[in-house]
């Protein structure tokens, strides 16, 4: 029964078995309906849920009834979002000179353990120094990368450390703007993770080499997932903040990722490149943080400090053809995503345009032609979650928003926006980490705050 439950698994994220059936961990939830939540953005990598049950909660935030909160708790320093798995939410903060691996019942807020990293970063352009790598679950093992660089595995059930890489050092990785902030990805019984090292005698930073920074095989690097030992590594691509997604197209498993120069798309299992497309600003200042959107044999990337977004094709042959791009001479771009990334539905994109908070405007676009069907501003910066025909939308501001899915026009339900006793909002700036749903309960988090607000009933 185990290995049939664990196919389905298997099944539903697109990755394949590593052999014979690990134990799990002891679940500590009671919510029996919905899913876990134990990756970047869900299990599929693409913020849409497959929980049911919001259309009496979308009727009462009409009326104006506010969510329940379930428990809230202060964090340290960081941007990524918790993740949750088997009744346990983890979330990754830095804590003065140490990087925090916190485990708490997902239900309660109750703290379980703690798994401490050393913390030495500094942001070279003054954001906060906490990490933006977003833990990673994968059965009785949790994964963090820190802003410096540490790649770490621990127990899901104790924090114990299985095993720790020094990326920076092993790879010697050149310091980029805002440290490492891709999160790797499980495969099999491989860890993939966007690392982009350097030749020894490079510059320690990007700005002191003046942008030019030479790549040294590391781009990609495949680490077995039990040990940490490198089963392979591929390109001299650079680190990004866009994270992979694995998925099937052509009749192939293929992963995709939108590295600092461009996308890459290779074969996961050995690290083969199918093709690589360059899109990146010409300036020093930008990054590629919006990660790949896959659509049967297509994939949308976009980004938001010059070229705009571009539809490619994947052919059978492991090749592409564009579909549709933004002009290079046309200062209209059908979307510029800079750290959220954009979700399809029903043949559409939905996404926050824009690479400040006060040009930025939600928007939805056609996948097939890049055109434009709504634009809603004046909600700065934006992450979205699609669950039973809504949206939930987080402004960075930390206003909190119910809409519609809909490619007509924006629609909004309610807004939702947990506060206190006193009517205070609870999420201060920068509310950048995207939402996470997980057995009706909805995760959010602001500067220094994680709430947890019901969702969804329990029946």
């Amino acid at each position: 029964m185990l290995l049939f439950l664990l196919a389905l698994v298997l099944a539903d994220t697109g990755r394949p078995s590593a052999g014979a059936a690990e134990p799990l961990p002891a679940d500590l939830g009671t919510r029996a309906q919905g899913i876990d939540w134990p990756d970047f953005l869900g299990p599929r990598r693409d913020s849409r849920s497959p929980e049911t049950g919001l259309a009496a909660v979308a009727a009462e935030a009409t009326g104006g009834k506010p969510l329940r909160v379930v428990w809230q708790c202060d964090l340290g320093e960081s941007y990524c979002a918790p993740t949750v798995s088997r009744g346990r939410l983890f979330h990754f903060d830095r804590h003065g000179d140490l990087h925090r691996l916190t485990c708490r019942n997902s239900e309660t807020g109750a703290e379980l353990w703690t798994y401490e990293l050393p913390a030495s970063f500094t942001d070279m352009l003054g954001y906060n120094n906490g990490p933006r790598a977003t833990p990673v679950v994968d059965g009785e093992r949790v994964y963090v990368m820190s802003p410096e660089g540490l790649l770490a595995c621990v127990r899901a059930v104790d924090g114990k450390e299985i095993w720790r890489v020094d990326t920076l050092q092993q790879f010697g990785v050149v310091k980029n703007f805002f440290g490492v902030g891709s999160t790797p990805i499980v495969w099999g019984d491989l860890l993939i993770a966007n690392i982009g090292g350097s030749p020894p005698g490079s510059k320690p930073d990007v700005y002191s080499a003046q942008g030019k920074v030479d790549g040294n095989g590391s781009g990609f690097v495949a680490f077995d997932k039990m040990t940490g030992q490198v089963r392979w590594q591929a390109t001299d691509e650079l680190a990004s903040y866009a994270s992979p997604v694995i998925a099937d197209v052509a009749g192939k498993t293929r992963c995709f990722d939108l590295a600092r120069g461009g996308l890459v798309v290779f074969d996961p299992a050995t690290g083969k490149v199918d093709f690589q497309f360059p899109w990146r600003a010409s300036k020093l200042e930008s990054v590629n943080a919006s990660s790949p959107v896959v659509v049967d044999d297509q994939v949308f990337i976009s980004e938001a400090y010059g070229p705009g977004a571009a539809l490619l094709r994947v052919k059978p042959d492991g090749g592409q053809e564009v579909v549709w791009q933004d002009e290079a001479r046309s200062r209209q771009r059908a979307m510029e995503l800079h750290w959220n990334t954009a979700i399809h539905d029903a043949g559409h994109l939905y996404g926050s345009s824009g690479q400040h908070g006060g040009n930025a405007e939600l928007r939805c676009i056609e996948l097939a032609t890049g055109k434009v069907t709504w634009q809603e501003p004046r909600l700065s910066r934006s992450s979205l979650l699609l669950v039973d025909g809504h949206f939930v939308c987080l402004s960075e501001d930390g206003s909190l928003r119910l809409l519609r899915a809909t490619p007509e026009k924006y629609d909004q339900v309610a807004e939702i926006t947990p506060k206190d006793a006193e009517g205070q909002p609870l999420l201060e700036y920068p509310a950048w980490a995207a939402p996470v749903l997980s057995r009706g309960l909805l995760y959010v988090r602001g500067a220094n705050r994680l709430v947890c607000l019901e969702l969804i009933p329990a029946p």
